[in-house]
């Protein structure tokens, strides 16, 4: 190519009606990083950093609308002075749209001025090239509008400078440029890659959701270990109401638990990140509605545990990832490659509990053994119906020696909680009531963190769809129903936390007393706020987060970014 031959622009055609026009926020995050834009424009998603709730509250001024912006002509034509914030102008032939945050001028020549947290950087421009780009793409829209806008003002709130950015020809085609990458991108459906080992990532908001480190080292960088990014500690955690007939209502920016007018208890809705309601629990219309605008779901259960379903609000705009879900549901060799590796997971997993746990003295090598052999066999099944039997097969050695793993009394002769066998509906002994809470409590947990991915919680792969029946949530807790419900259970008979008069026996079935449910449910919620050191990243997180990150690199893995799914099993 000539270097002296320009380079011949080709403007993205103009929108057609039920085509979006892109906010031009965006076009500073694609500047910045285009596969955080991808995720943010595309994809939906969004997490609140320290710095993003900063820069709202450092903009809470412009933000409040304040003066007018006339109509071009009439502006140029009575000479009128502009001095309008928080203006929001569109562009079908650019695509775009955008709030501004000031607009300043006289008669129809206008500067629009940006108003950004932090100091100047001091660099040769004054201002970095996402700044620069979403400023210059405020003055095309204006320019589009008829005004006269040559220049704009990127404002710094915290060192209280402005600096001006000159519309010169090199800044019209970056901006020009972005333009058509950015719709380019969003009209292709393929999200960029992550950025490799770049410093903009440990700061970003998204870093949690976008996993630079985790896919590239997953996919091809095995060498360069993931920094510690997906590690921040859960400040919310679960509210459960099981008063029978209680009530649940909102009190300014609290929760609160009443009965018969009398308070029972509160909680900060800002500290809870889902509401779990058991039984005959009444919850107001205001309440309900505040819980739903802020994305915390509220979980239905019966009064003895079993789960109905989930109440929340719009749920996630990430289309993209469900249609992979389902799309891959219907190939059944996906289904079967994705179950192989869960029944694996699941029976290594069941094989580390038995190992760390068992209390007589002989070892049960022979045990461990046959467990081996059925998780290499599970990796080779030939179909689902083989994969079932062989699923079948170790948790008929996996329970079938479970009592050794509960600690006997001194005495040597009792053993309040005996085991012999998995049953349910009903359980027929304390140790299966327990199981059977513990399991849905996790598929509940499932759910929900699925829910707020993006899936589709009822779509599933090895679990085949049923009414009501959320399979991908069943499907993904396989793997950690040893490390989280069975290992609960153990904690709590053997440390002494449930006891026999917790349960009531009628017509066969074994049913838990409200106390030693709700100790029960703590232990549960402990368990999932352990930290652990991730066998393959090598950082420390929690459990809960744990469930997050795998439901994220499920989705990696269905979108195409990673060729197999990771699925956990501890050491």
């Amino acid at each position: 190519m000539d270097p002296n031959q320009p380079e011949l622009e080709l403007p993205f055609p103009e929108l057609a009606a039920d085509q979006p026009p892109i906010p031009v926020r965006m076009l500073n995050e694609h500047v910045y990083c285009p596969r955080l834009a991808y995720l943010m424009w595309v994809q939906g998603e969004w997490l609140d950093s320290a710095d993003t709730i900063d820069g709202r509250h450092r903009h809470r001024r412009v933000d409040k609308p304040s003066g007018d912006l006339p109509a071009a002509d009439k502006a140029e034509a009575e000479r009128v002075e502009i001095h309008a914030r928080s203006i929001t102008l569109s562009s079908n032939k650019l695509g775009l749209i955008a709030k501004l945050d000031l607009v300043e001028g006289e008669g129809n020549l206008v500067t629009p001025v940006d108003y950004k947290r932090g100091k100047r950087p001091h660099i040769a421009r004054g201002v970095y090239d996402p700044e620069r780009v979403q400023l210059c793409a405020q003055g095309l829209l204006l320019r589009e509008h008829g005004y006269v806008c040559d220049e704009g003002a990127i404002y710094y709130v915290e060192s209280r400078e402005r600096v001006r950015v000159p519309f010169d020809d090199e800044l019209l085609a970056l901006t020009r440029r972005s333009i058509a990458e950015l719709r380019a991108m969003a009209a292709g459906g393929r999200i960029p890659p992550p950025l490799e080992d770049s410093p903009k990532c440990p700061r970003c908001s998204l870093v949690t959701i976008c996993l630079p480190d985790e896919v590239r080292w997953l996919r091809d960088q095995p060498d360069l270990a993931p920094r510690p990014l997906a590690v921040p500690h859960h400040e919310s955690v679960p509210l459960y109401v099981q008063q029978h007939n209680a009530k649940l209502a909102k009190k300014g920016e609290t929760l609160e638990v009443s009965k018969d007018d009398n308070v029972l208890a509160t909680a900060r809705i800002a500290e809870v990140s889902q509401v779990v309601l058991m039984g005959n629990v009444y919850v107001t219309s205001p309440c309900l509605t505040e819980l739903m605008q802020r994305g915390i779901p509220v979980t239905w259960h019966s009064y003895g545990g079993f789960f109905h379903g989930h109440t929340i609000g719009n749920g996630h705009k990430n289309v993209e990832l469900r249609t992979a879900q389902y799309r891959a549901s219907f190939d059944d060799r996906i289904c079967l490659r994705i179950a192989r590796g869960l029944v694996a997971a699941k029976i290594a997993n069941q094989r580390t509990l038995l190992r760390r746990n068992w209390k007589p003295d002989d070892k049960p090598e022979r045990l461990l053994d046959d467990l081996k052999r059925l998780q290499q066999q599970s990796v080779r099944a030939e179909n689902l119906e083989t994969l079932l039997g062989i699923e079948g097969q170790a948790a008929a050695l996996y329970f079938g020696h479970f009592r050794e793993l509960i600690r006997r009394e001194p005495d040597g002769e009792s053993f309040a909680f005996d085991f012999t066998t998995r049953n349910r509906r009903p359980p027929t002994d304390p140790v299966n009531a327990m199981l059977s809470l513990a399991y849905t409590l996790l598929v509940r947990t499932l759910t929900v963190t699925l829910q707020a991915v993006g899936y589709d919680p009822f779509r599933g792969y090895y679990h085949q769809p049923r009414y009501g029946r959320p399979a991908l949530a069943l499907d993904l807790m396989e793997p950690f129903r040893p490390l989280l419900a069975d290992s609960t259970v153990i904690q709590v008979i053997n440390n002494g936390e449930v006891h026999p008069t917790d349960f009531v026996s009628a017509a066969g079935s074994v049913n838990m007393h409200p106390d030693g449910r709700k100790r029960l449910i703590a232990a549960f919620e402990r368990r999932l706020d352990h930290e652990i050191t991730h066998p393959l990243f090598g950082y420390r997180l929690s459990y809960r987060r744990l469930l997050e990150l795998q439901a994220r690199l499920f989705g990696r893995f269905l979108l195409g970014e990673l060729p197999d799914y990771p699925n956990f099993t501890t050491r």
